[in-house]
Order: structure tokens, then sequence, then C-alpha cells
């Protein structure tokens, strides 16, 4: 009999690239039994999800009823990412229902993070990090730094992140189109996904774009897609005072963000902790050429050092002027091509590829 697997995970809203890993593989794997426990915004429905409203108040309630003998598959921020006070409990609770640990690293940033981690915290890493059966992380430079820095013996394998869309675009709600007409009559369009703080480089792209209209003359809008799981109200309004030019839209669900990017010219990604990007190669599979900081997946962009404005307006100007179709519409075949291929990686590792 096989192993009840189990995805453990956010689920959009809001907008996010841990969230559509969730939800897509999901989507691809609900069918051969994959169950989902998940978070969020909004509640998710269907016979094999269980929805926690509060995420780590009832999931120990739910592993005593459910997580017998299952293989679970962790992508959660709470027991690796960011190791909470759940770690002791979850190793406990591991042992004792003798269900398995997978765990898919997803943040770029860990590395980086840890070394300004507290002993505690460390300590808390450590504890987790021994208790996960196997790993799967989304780069090669995460498990270069498991293996090299945390010394873990366990199996890690490398699968991206990258799967394809689960559905194409759809027509704009009335609200969105309305809120898009000013954005939409300006002369160039560049689009750009984050939240309003300073890590996701909102105030780069602004201050760069800024520069283009003074030099050029021309009337370019710039719209920021705004996830909405963070933000710093004091950063927020340095990036917006006086500038009427750029349009703000808050979790816009993901289908009709495919919609949008398709009415741009440009796309611009500003953080510079990127493990992937999920979005710059959605942007790609849109048509769009995408300057992007030189972190994560960049094959196929034009790159820049996070922070460097200068360099950033030279590639915006570059992508503005440029003829980059078939250049972009080559990247997006090869992209497609990936994202088939992880889809049957990651399906095999968790035992649902039959």
């Amino acid at each position: 009999m096989k192993k009840k697997v189990v995805l453990l995970g956010p689920y959009p809203p809001p907008y996010g690239g841990v969230s559509i890993y969730t939800s897509t593989l999901f989507h691809f794997l609900k069918d051969r039994g994959l169950h989902l426990w998940t978070y969020g915004d909004r509640e998710v429905p269907g016979s094999n999800v269980h929805y926690l409203h509060a995420k780590r108040s009832q999931l120990v309630p739910l592993l005593l009823r459910e997580g017998r003998g299952a293989r679970i598959v962790d992508c959660t921020h709470f027991l690796v990412e960011y190791p909470s006070l759940l770690v002791p409990l979850w190793v406990i609770l591991k042992r004792f229902l003798g269900f398995e640990w997978l765990k898919i690293i997803h943040d770029g940033s860990l590395p980086a993070r840890y070394q300004e981690f507290s002993s505690r915290r460390r300590m808390l890493l450590r504890q987790s990090l021994s208790g996960v059966d196997e790993f799967v992380t989304v780069s090669e430079e995460l498990r270069t730094w498991l293996l090299d820095v945390m010394h873990v013996q366990q199996e890690v394998v490398v699968i991206k992140s990258l799967f394809p869309p689960t559905q194409s675009e759809i027509d704009l709600t009335a609200d969105l189109e309305k809120n898009l007409v000013s954005f939409l009559t300006g002369s160039q369009r560049i689009v750009s996904i984050g939240v309003f703080i300073p890590d996701y480089g909102f105030a780069h792209i602004a201050e760069a774009v800024e520069r283009l209209r003074e030099e050029s003359g021309k009337d370019i809008q710039l719209l920021l897609l705004d996830g909405d799981f963070a933000s710093d109200e004091a950063y927020r309004s340095q990036v917006l005072q006086n500038r009427s030019w750029i349009t703000v839209l808050r979790n816009v669900p993901h289908p009709q963000v495919f919609s949008i990017l398709k009415k741009c010219d440009v796309f611009a990604r500003g953080f510079g902790r990127e493990s992937l990007g999920l979005s710059r190669i959605e942007a790609i599979w849109c048509g769009l050429p995408v300057v992007a900081t030189n972190a994560g997946e960049t094959r196929g962009m034009l790159t820049y050092e996070f922070g460097n404005v200068a360099e950033l307006t030279t590639q915006l100007k570059r992508a503005l002027a440029g003829d980059r179709a078939a250049e972009t519409a080559k990247w997006a075949k090869l992209y497609s091509e990936e994202a088939e291929e992880n889809l049957k990686q990651i399906t095999t590792k968790l035992g649902l590829d039959s």
C-alpha cells in the first residue's frame, strides 16, 4: 500500500513564488492522490484538502489525526527557513507518528541570513535539519550550502521550482481595467512585481524610470504589482511620492497577472536574493524582455547589480529600444521544456509517477 503523500505549504493569495509552487504542484498531482495541507488568506476547498486557519496551532492536531505514516512534503517557512519554537515539537511528533519528512527549500536568502541568526535560532535550525529525511533544493547554491556549510548527511537533490503554468491569461475584471486606464495610455509601459520593502528594489526601479522619462521626454508608465505579504509604509511613500505615473495594484489573482503582463513592454524585477525568480520566467512566457538583478535565474535576461540604478537605467533603455522578440521566444521555449522536465522529476521524487 502506498504511503499518503501530503503537500504542506501556503496557497495563493498572496502572489508569491512558494504559494504558486504549492498550488501548481497540487493542480498537477491531486488526481494522483496528493493531499494538501495549506494556509493562506482564503480557504481552499477540496476532498483531500485540509485548510489551516491558524497554521501553527492547528497543524499539531492535524498531524495527530492524519499524519501517522504519511510522507510530508514540506514547503513551509517556519520549520527550516525561519525556524520557530514549533521545531522541537515537530521532531518529537515525527518520531512518535513515524511520518517521513521531505523538505523542499526555496529561500535563496537562507545562507546569507544564517550568518545573522541568534544562537537559539541556529540551534533550532540544526535540530530541524537533523530531523529531515530527504532534501530538495531549488538551486545548486542551496544544495552546496546544505552539504558544505551545514554538513547534512541526508540526500540532497536539486529540482528547480519552475513548473508549467496551469492556465493561460483570462479577461481582466472591470475593476482592474478601470485601475489600469492611466497606465495603458503610456507610450511605453514597464511592470514590476514585488512588495514595498527595500529588498525588492521598487525604489531603484522607480528612480530608473524617472531618469528615462526625463531623458527621453516620453510618457513612460510604471506598474507595480504588490504581493502585499510585507510592507514598509515609509518606504512605500518614498517610492510613490510625486510620481503620478506609477500605478499600484495589490494581490492581483495569478491568472490575471498573465493578462496584465501581455499589455506591457518590459518586465523589471528588483529583488536581489532570488533563488529562481518565477515572475521573470512568466514574463518571458508572455513575450516580454526582462531586466532583472543578477541573482536567481538570469538566462535570456538583461541584468544589473542590485542597487545600481545607473546600470538598471541602461538596461531598461536597451529593453525598450531593442527588438528582442526572437530572443525572448527562444528562451520561452527552453523554459517551457525545462518546466515539463522539473514536473516529471518532482513527481518521481514524491512517488506519484505511477
